[in-house]
This record gives structure tokens, sequence and C-alpha cells, in this order.
């Protein structure tokens, strides 16, 4: 169960490899029953002169959460942002692929405009048409590893699977 960036109820090896923020989660209690790639958040991918994400969830929700991890895991170390301040997302669109980009360049504008680097997302609800969701983080460190001009449609793709949700988002650097 994933609640709050925190999958509970692992035990044994897995949850040691947690414990040593491999996964970048918290962990407490037995193995779940869902499948072993449901723990991996997201994924970098190459493409030619950008770089995108490859975003895993057993829910929307999941997915969402995990892109918006991912993207600001390029731009800064999220490991020592503290949810320190807040702002509220409503988005809105055509399809869960296009409701995605809207929602990561909404947040990209938000950092743009506040220098918050967010780490901590709760979505309150999200359709294939909306979402509604807080983002929590703190202002940026000195030091910003890439900096992400925009969340392009290049690939831009969300789709289920057999295990859950995955999502492709290509990030213009």
């Amino acid at each position: 169960m994933v609640t709050g960036g925190v999958i509970k109820n692992i035990s044994g090896p897995l949850a040691q490899l947690a414990e040593q923020d491999t996964l970048n989660v918290k962990v407490v209690g037995s193995t779940p029953t869902w499948p072993i790639f449901l723990l991996k958040k997201y994924e970098l991918i190459e493409h030619t002169a950008d770089i995108g994400i490859k975003a895993f969830g057993s829910s929307p929700e999941e997915v969402f959460v995990n892109a918006a991890s991912g993207m600001f895991s390029i731009i800064a170390d999220t490991r020592r942002i503290k949810p320190k301040e807040q702002v509220e997302i409503k988005q809105e669109a055509r399809g869960y692929d296009e409701l995605l980009r809207q929602w990561l360049q909404e947040l990209l504008y938000q950092y743009s405009l506040s220098g918050i680097i967010f780490k901590e997302f709760v979505i309150k609800s999200l359709s294939e048409n909306a979402i509604k969701a807080i983002a929590r983080g703190q202002k940026a460190p000195d030091k910003i590893m890439a900096e992400i001009k925009a969340v392009t449609y290049h690939q831009l793709e969300f789709r289920r699977t057999k295990d859950g949700y995955e999502a492709e988002v290509i990030f213009d650097v």
C-alpha cells in the first residue's frame, strides 16, 4: 500500500533495499502481493539532446506522482528537500496523456515562479480529464542539476499495462 510516498507492508531483503533509499521510500510490514515492478517509481530514458522519464504505478494517481517526482529529480537532488511550502494545482485536459503533460508543465511553471523544488505530491482528485492536487517542497538549493525548459508532446504516452499503468514523457532541457 502506498500512502504519501510511504510503502507499507514490506519486509525482508526488499525492505532493506528500500530503507537504503534506493527506491526513495520508507517501508513498514510484510511483503506485498503486487508485482515488484510497481516498486520502481520511474526511470530516466535517453533522448537526443533532451531527457525523458518513464513513470510507473498501480493506479493513474501513482503514475502522476511518480512522473512529478522523476521530473524534479532531474532538476535537483530531492533527498534533502523538505515539504515546507505548498501549492495547489488544478488542471483540465482531454485524456490522461494530455493531463499528465499539463500537470507536469504547471509544476514546472510553479517552480520557475517560486523557486520551489517539489518533493511531495497529494492527489485530491483525478479523472481522465481533471486533476486537483497539492505539491509540497522548498526553495531550490544552490545546486541545480539541470534546467527543464518545457514538458513536450514528443513521445507523450499514458497507458494501462498488465501490471498497472505507465507513462512516458520527454522534457526539453
